[in-house]
């Protein structure tokens, strides 16, 4: 009975200690990139010893593994909610400004720019997240298939795979403008992206 009364205390408490962790490297990784970022800077922001983070995570790659993971779990969630709408187009229309909008943000953006960096000089992490991103594309392009076959339309995988490419698209390179531009104007840019959304879901095969 203890150990079960144990093991149902330290999983939140691990739980909350893996994401104090991940938070603190977010901003390190944001702000000295992965390769000027340190254990023990991650450790002096998460406000505890270099030993507590080795406990959890084996290295800085492991930390951004779970990053990628934390975000596919929230993308993952997104897709299935859609497909659960009564009007799929409509509902991923309408949600196009919560993905302008984390996109946009300068934070997100650097910290999700700073990991394809790294992706493209080492190959453990473009493991990582070429693997999320399959999943990510695989539930989007399921989601674009229900929405179009309710509509009428048959198309072929590459069509479907086409679009999913075309709005992941849209979307990543939004945190490329976030940078280069930080004025931009968000409200004009949901617009867009809702009308472009819409033509794209919307065209005949």
């Amino acid at each position: 009975m203890s150990a079960a009364i144990n093991q149902n205390t330290e999983a939140p408490r691990a739980e909350a200690r893996r994401t104090q962790i991940r938070a603190a490297a977010e901003e390190c990784f944001r702000l000295h990139g992965f390769h000027g970022t340190s254990i023990a800077q991650i450790s002096k922001v998460a406000g505890m010893s270099t030993g507590h983070i080795y406990h959890y995570f084996e290295n800085k790659e492991a930390i951004i593994a779970d990053i990628v993971a934390q975000d596919l779990e929230r993308l993952l969630t997104l897709t299935a909610e859609l497909r659960a709408a009564s009007d799929v187009k409509a509902a991923m229309i309408e949600r196009a400004v919560e993905g302008v909008q984390a996109n946009l943000d300068p934070d997100t953006a650097g910290l999700q720019l700073e990991i394809v960096a790294e992706a493209a000089r080492n190959p453990h992490i473009a493991g990582i997240v070429q693997a999320a991103d399959r999943q990510c594309i695989g539930s989007l392009i399921e989601t674009i298939r229900t929405l179009r076959q309710a509509a009428g339309h048959r198309d072929s995988k590459a069509t479907l795979a086409g679009m999913a490419e075309a709005i992941a698209a849209m979307f990543e390179g939004l945190r490329i403008r976030a940078i280069r531009n930080p004025d931009i104007d968000r409200d004009e840019v949901v617009k867009m992206f809702r009308r472009m959304v819409n033509d794209l879901l919307s065209q005949t095969t």
